[in-house]
């Protein structure tokens, strides 16, 4: 799991300097009508952050196996209204709330990590396993998505 705290810690203060270092342009740009603008993507992983911790923690003390809700992400990022916030306002918000995820990974107990969950389709997958998706699915977003066409 430690590979997986750095790997969010360095998200935490990297992700700061690649927005600041964008013009408003680049911040707010969709790249067709239906895809979402790098200020959304930072919205969305905001809002997969506060699913998953939600996840983390019920996988460590409810009854297994603990069933994976999905959301509909492209609602919440609508309802949230990204678009129109502040790209800072944003920024502290996904620091924020991968700092809580960090602590939470980092209190987690090994034996907790095997815990078991259905990420639907009766997939049963570890809270160790959900914990490093989480870290893939925010990188494949910064990679392929906000730092596109910046390197």
């Amino acid at each position: 799991m430690q590979k997986v705290v750095e790997g969010i810690n360095y998200w935490i203060n990297r992700l700061a300097e690649e927005y600041n270092s964008m013009s408003e342009d680049e911040i707010n740009k969709r790249p067709s009508p239906n895809k979402w603008s790098k200020k959304e993507i930072l919205g969305h992983l905001c809002d997969s952050a506060v699913n998953n911790m939600e996840r983390f923690i019920k996988i460590q003390c409810e009854k297994p196996v603990y069933v994976v809700q999905s959301y509909d992400q492209d609602q919440w990022v609508t309802i949230q209204n990204y678009k129109e916030r502040t790209t800072e306002e944003i920024l502290n918000l996904f620091k924020a709330l991968n700092k809580q995820i960090v602590n939470i990974v980092e209190n987690t107990s090994n034996e907790k990590l095997s815990n078991l969950c259905d990420i639907g389709n009766n997939q049963h997958k570890t809270l160790e396993w959900l914990i490093q998706d989480y870290l893939e699915h925010m990188e494949h977003h910064i990679h392929k998505q906000i730092l596109i066409d910046r390197n």
